[in-house]
């Protein structure tokens, strides 16, 4: 049984997340992971934004269509 015998990491894992923490790393930034997580998500994050803002402006201008005059 793997699990039985498996080292104990919790004090590594917690001098490494206070010592981040120290250096006023935001929690979810911390993980060596956080980047391949973070990017694609700011990506649909601030794209969504920026498209539903594009289609806003052309609303009030008059326009129903994404491109051309209607």
């Amino acid at each position: 049984m793997g699990l039985v015998d498996a080292p104990n990491k919790v004090t590594e894992n917690q001098r490494f997340y206070q010592q981040a923490y120290k250096q006023h790393v935001r929690l979810w930034q911390i993980n060596p992971r956080s980047n391949k997580l973070l990017i694609p998500y700011q990506i649909l994050l601030w794209g969504s934004f920026g498209a539903t803002m594009y289609m806003v402006g052309r609303k009030v201008l008059g326009h129903n269509t994404w491109f051309g005059a209607d």
